[in-house]
């Protein structure tokens, strides 16, 4: 799906799963070019300079350091993750960086807001918005409420004007739920799957940029990026906080 890191253990679950519903190939294909358009909205429209990237995962074909900083050389992201595997290949995500900008890997929980702020603190600057994003990371807490605790415990310590950009798969394909419920039968982590409204109550007290909560291939299409499909289960949005 673009990127060299990952291990056979992942290829045989991932190709299993795709049998059973191959959206799942078409989701992995359109969330990358879904993150270098809220990236470079960030960075171009919105003029954000901060980034904080939470479940980052696995180094990627454009990475949001790489995309902000073709933008904004002086861009400042953070990566947050605490999968040793994601870590171990944190060197290889620095690469790239510009002179001007700064990136840097912190091994966090999110489950542990507090923590990942108080270390994003030492490279990013707080008297500026921040963009917080949570792309496609949220399905592996499977309890809604925590999820939401999570969000809005990050987006608390963010200064106003700072924007939260997020992703997750939804309940709105069968085949979906039949390869969500595969992937746990795996013994890998599992994956939740959440409706559209519950996607949608991340963002509550927050204002969504346009075209709002969207199934990710509608959210600004680019016409350079053609050839995706109107529709997938991976729903996002944009939103500022007041």
């Amino acid at each position: 799906m673009g990127g060299e890191h990952n291990y056979e253990s992942d290829r045989e679950v991932g190709d299993s799963t795709a049998a059973i519903n191959p959206e799942v190939i078409t989701l992995a294909r359109v969330s990358r070019p879904f993150l270098i358009r809220v990236v470079t909205h960030l960075a171009a429209e919105e003029g954000i300079r901060n980034f904080l990237d939470i479940g980052a995962g696995l180094p990627a074909e454009s990475n949001t350091h790489q995309i902000a900083q073709r933008v904004a050389p002086d861009a400042r992201v953070v990566y947050a993750d605490n999968d040793p595997t994601a870590l171990a290949h944190a060197r290889e995500l620095m690469r790239g960086t510009t002179p001007e900008g700064v990136t840097d890997y912190l091994d966090a929980d999110y489950h542990d807001p507090r923590q990942i702020l108080e270390q994003a603190a030492n490279v990013l600057n707080f008297d500026q918005p921040i963009a917080v994003m949570f792309m496609g990371v949220l399905g592996f807490c499977p309890e809604h409420e925590t999820a939401r605790r999570i969000v809005a415990e990050t987006m608390a310590g963010v200064p106003s004007g700072s924007l939260l950009a997020l992703w997750d798969c939804t309940d709105t394909s069968e085949a979906a739920k039949r390869s969500t419920q595969q992937y746990a039968d795996s013994g890998t982590e599992p994956y939740v799957l959440r409706s559209v409204e519950q996607i949608d109550a991340f963002f509550d007290g927050f204002e969504k940029v346009e075209p709002g909560l969207v199934s990710i291939t509608r959210w600004r299409p680019d016409q350079a990026q053609g050839g995706m499909p109107d529709h997938v289960n991976g729903y996002g949005a944009v939103a500022r906080k007041p």
